[in-house]
């Protein structure tokens, strides 16, 4: 990171920021393009690695991109507000953002399409003790992102 005096590195501080985060975008290699998806998400840290979760269709150009390249790129961020100035390069914004890589695949054991799933929810509604039964389940696409590299920066 260029910028060492706005990197966050306390893991508390990074949970904090995701916590805040509603959209998780994906990057995915398409033969010669970039095809960034915007996604709702829940994740879990597990022996100091982020999992995040995610759920969609079970097919569509996101799946097929799954299968062949599972190496993406990702971003979230919160709390942007725009510094405005008298002169354009005098603006600015405040914001803090998370910046990594790591590798997608799909979800297919019922009890971690469940975890995916009520961790999911519980991000965005702050609710737990979700349901899921065998028909839902069934029903969604469950894919995870197995964080490899990653970055959080704060600009106040």
């Amino acid at each position: 990171m260029r910028r060492k005096d706005r990197e966050i590195t306390d893991s508390l501080r990074i949970a904090d920021i995701i916590n805040r985060c509603t959209c998780c975008r994906i990057g995915f290699y398409d033969d010669g393009e970039i095809y960034v998806v915007p996604l709702n998400f829940g994740y879990e840290v597990k022996d100091d690695s982020y999992v995040f979760y995610f759920h969609g269709a079970k097919e569509g150009r996101k799946i097929d991109l799954i299968q062949e390249n599972p190496k993406v790129g990702f971003e979230m961020d919160t709390n942007y507000v725009l510094k405005e100035a008298d002169t354009a390069c005098d603006c600015s914004a405040q914001f803090q953002s998370v910046i990594g890589n790591g590798i997608v695949s799909m979800v297919s054991e019922a009890s971690e399409k469940k975890r995916g799933l009520s961790l999911l929810m519980e991000h965005n509604t702050g609710k737990k003790d979700w349901n899921f039964d065998e028909k839902m389940l069934s029903s969604v696409a469950v894919f995870k992102l197995a964080v490899t590299k990653m970055s959080c920066k704060e600009h106040k």
